[in-house]
């Protein structure tokens, strides 16, 4: 199977983490957007090709299958590319926790944009430095030892207790947080041993690290979802 991945160009977005795992299996695929231009995502969104709406990207084409929704894209991939347990449990879990790591980038994103998504970063700054604190105090640390526990209950190395694209996703959450909150995270890292050595691990393997070292990985920047304005990060 040769897919197709839409999503906008400039950023990574919630698209990155369907070409981790694109890129992680080898699976042949068009970055669509990159080739064609954001143009290329409108007459989807428009609704002007026939069959499956999507909302918004990322959206994945499969043969005729055309499949919306971060978590649900990865959940359909997760089989042909070996990345996720045969059993059904299994891929119910991993569709959980790819669901619960969805609803902290929400809140990610909703740190630098609490009042708007359609308002610049300036314009809510006020509101931004309030939420990030929140975020940085009370959420991080809730969600990041959750999924501690979950790497601790696999095994130590492993979400599923083998390699899945769940791990894949939390190396692009770690390493968001990361680029976001440089400051807070170093602050909250020795509470997660598991988690930064699975991060390690993940930029190690090897078509992750042939990918990270190419121009396909774009770098985190302040357009997308993980972005780093320092006021919102510890104070210094």
């Amino acid at each position: 199977m040769h897919y197709e991945l839409y999503y906008w160009t400039g950023v990574q977005g919630r698209g990155e983490f369907v070409r981790l795992a694109l890129e992680d299996a080898g699976a042949g695929y068009d970055d669509v957007a990159r080739i064609q231009g954001d143009d290329a995502l409108v007459r989807y969104l428009d609704g002007v090709h026939e069959g499956a709406l999507p909302f918004a990207p990322p959206f994945l084409k499969a043969g005729r299958l055309l499949i919306a929704q971060t978590a649900n894209i990865l959940q359909y991939l997760g089989p042909p590319l070996g990345l996720v347990p045969e059993s059904e449990s299994r891929r119910l879990y991993a569709h959980q926790l790819q669901l619960t790591l969805g609803d902290l980038v929400a809140e990610v994103h909703d740190s630098h944009h609490p009042i708007a998504g359609s308002l610049y970063y300036e314009d809510q700054r006020v509101e931004a430095r309030r939420r990030a604190a929140d975020l940085r105090e009370t959420r991080l640390p809730k969600y990041l030892d959750y999924f501690e526990q979950v790497l601790e209950r696999g095994g130590g190395h492993h979400a599923l207790h083998e390699h899945s694209y769940v791990d894949l996703s939390l190396f692009q959450l770690m390493s968001g947080l990361e680029y976001a909150f440089p400051r807070a995270m170093q602050r909250l890292g020795h509470e997660l041993p598991l988690l930064r050595a699975l991060r390690q691990r993940v930029a190690q393997r090897p078509r992750i690290a042939a990918y990270l070292a190419s121009p396909r990985r774009l770098p985190f920047n302040e357009s997308g979802l993980f972005r780093h304005y320092p006021e919102l990060d510890d104070p210094a």
